[in-house]
């Protein structure tokens, strides 16, 4: 059940990092690093963190055909970068918003197969 939610949070946290990526270009402003970007990092990273050990555990446990480790990884460093850039207008779009569409299609296809377990 713990898996289902954070995976959750994670999918809802894409969402927001193209939410707040449109604002910060919008208001032309430049963000505190460490009142506004770091602590809200550090919070999704340790979230991260955890959920990249228990969706492994999970992997290993049900052996699932389409998942492996290496896309858990993938996602969960591509979203440690994305989550700190989505506050940075300087951010170049595409590249941007496509890992974010990637990481986004990973989670919603591991949320899946662990829903179905």
């Amino acid at each position: 059940m713990l898996l289902i939610e954070q995976t959750s949070i994670l999918i809802d946290e894409c969402e927001k990092c193209v939410s707040r990526f449109w604002q910060m270009r919008e208001e032309d402003r430049t963000p505190d690093f460490f009142t506004e970007v770091k602590p809200h990092a550090d919070v999704i990273h340790q979230l991260l963190k955890e959920w990249q050990q228990e969706a492994n555990s999970w992997i290993q446990k049900n052996r699932p055909k389409y998942m492996h480790t290496q896309q858990i990884a993938s996602a969960v460093e591509s979203m440690e970068q994305f989550v700190v850039q989505s506050f940075y207008k300087e951010t170049s779009k595409k590249r941007f918003l496509d890992a974010i569409h990637s990481t986004s299609y990973t989670l919603k296809i591991f949320d899946g197969l662990v829903k179905e377990v």
